[in-house]
């Protein structure tokens, strides 16, 4: 049985943070606010996975007012996520994903961001898609306000 489940996050920029995306510390002026490391694109992906598997949310998994997470690296709980897929039978084929931001350029940390989130998933690289895209200065990621992400993961039982 194929399954197919779908991702979505977004979280703002503010001052004092960094900015992890896909477990990679990219250089920008400002980074995603969270109660975690706010890593917009490793959140979608485990939501994604948690769809397909019907496994919840990650805000259900990983509350945001639980202390025990601040601050959390997300590719840990992501590793979590694919370990609770796997104990209720499920493996996990492949995940693409896209992530929508203004600014920083994404381009350069891509394949390590590929690599990252394939190791928490416990999946090859070539079983992990990241994409990158503006918005052409529309909405709140185009006024460089935050970032958005979206992923799909499909899985098999």
């Amino acid at each position: 049985m194929l399954r197919i489940g779908h991702g979505y996050d977004v979280h703002q920029f503010a001052e004092g943070r960094k900015c992890i995306l896909g477990g990679v510390d990219v250089p920008s002026e400002r980074g995603l606010l969270g109660h975690s490391d706010a890593d917009v694109l490793a959140h979608a992906v485990a939501d994604a996975v948690l769809g397909a598997t019907r496994l919840g949310d990650i805000g259900k998994l990983f509350p945001d007012d639980d202390p025990a997470y601040e601050g959390a690296d997300s590719l840990v709980l992501l590793s979590r996520v694919a370990e609770l897929a796997r104990s209720h039978g499920f493996e996990i084929l492949d995940v693409d994903s896209t992530v929508a931001a203004q600014a920083p350029k994404l381009a350069p940390y891509r394949e390590q961001m590929r690599e990252n989130l394939a190791h928490a998933l416990g999946v090859s690289v070539d079983n992990v898609g990241v994409k990158a895209t503006t918005t052409e200065h529309l909405g709140f990621v185009g006024r460089k306000e935050g970032i958005a992400a979206w992923a799909v993961a499909l899985v098999e039982m």
